[in-house]
């Protein structure tokens, strides 16, 4: 029973996710925000409020290391994607294809994850109210880097009204649907939180390895789908900025989870072994931001030599998190 309820609510959720995303994006383009800055901000944020609600829910229910395991499972499984779609994508490399500008908002990520697991080492209480100072630094650091992500993005193309009227929906509609679409969500969090926790003590995982592995991965299926779907109509930075973006965006969510923490700095609650979660998530980004920035050629057999490093390393991370029993 425990499996339906895990299955079903992971259906609702990747399903209003991907609606969610949906009127993310017209909302962008009647406001007149750039592509870049829609994959990497508005559409990264719409498919990861998934990971913001689960986690928020995780503490409600008393599984920090289950909240954990879905931010950090959840970065790693966004680079693995990448990995798959250059790897599904013979004729056109991805890395290859994407802007450079996306090299800025892989190494926000790469420095937010740095500052995340800097923070879980020190094991210093410093806080400002009941909220981590470390936490407040991270969400201080995402909306400094949003504002240069924005300042770097290029101009929009113009589009006339007359085409925004045939084309999109009304942006009273679009805003109207992302509203219900987020509740949704908030209502079907809960399930997809106690479901994996009772999966956690049925099969003797841990809830913080059951978060990176099953919670992470379930939370992180709006994005696959959204960046397939972008890979496939040809916009590459779309579907790269939206991967990226989603990694820069879970650490800001890492932050903001303090807010609703009034026990503890949740940076300092949770099993110090997640800082090896956090590295590998590091590895990856900062992996696929050579891949973006070297642009080599070198193919073993069939599969460029970066998608396969990242396959490599995803897969064998998960190896020692399990071996070492991390969120047990």
């Amino acid at each position: 029973m425990v499996w339906v309820q895990f299955i079903a609510a992971s259906a609702v959720l990747v399903f209003t996710a991907m609606q969610l995303a949906r009127f993310g994006d017209v909302i962008a383009i009647r406001t007149r925000l750039g592509g870049m800055f829609i994959g990497t901000l508005l559409l990264a944020g719409a498919t990861s409020l998934p990971e913001l609600l689960t986690t928020i829910n995780s503490l409600g229910q008393g599984v920090p290391n289950l909240a954990a395991g879905n931010m950090f499972g959840s970065n790693m499984f966004n680079m693995f994607m990448l990995a798959v779609l250059d790897l599904t994508n013979q004729n056109k490399r991805i890395l290859r294809q994407v802007a450079m500008k996306h090299a800025l908002t892989a190494g926000l990520a790469i420095l937010l994850i740095a500052m995340a697991v800097f923070s879980m080492q020190i094991h210093q209480d410093w806080r400002i109210g009941w909220v981590g100072l470390d936490s407040l630094l991270i969400m201080g650091v995402y909306l400094g880097g949003i504002r240069l992500l924005q300042g770097n993005a290029p101009p929009p193309p113009p589009v006339t009204e007359s085409e925004l009227d045939t084309k999109l929906m009304p942006l009273w509609k679009a805003l109207l649907g992302f509203g219900a679409a987020t509740l949704v969500l908030v209502l079907a969090a809960p399930w997809l939180v106690s479901s994996s926790a009772q999966i956690a003590e049925i099969t003797g995982l841990g809830t913080g390895f059951v978060g990176i592995l099953l919670v992470g991965m379930v939370t992180s299926l709006p994005e696959m789908v959204t960046t397939i779907a972008a890979a496939r109509l040809g916009a590459y930075d779309l579907a790269v900025g939206n991967l990226f973006g989603s990694n820069v965006f879970n650490m800001f969510a890492l932050g903001l989870t303090d807010v609703f923490l009034t026990s503890g700095r949740f940076l300092g609650v949770i099993d110090p072994a997640f800082a090896v979660a956090g590295m590998l998530g590091l590895i990856l980004t900062a992996l696929a931001l050579l891949g973006n920035l070297a642009r080599l050629e070198r193919r073993l057999l069939f599969i460029e030599l970066d998608a396969l490093f990242l396959i490599l390393v995803y897969l064998g991370g998960l190896w020692v998190l399990y071996t070492l029993g991390v969120g047990g």
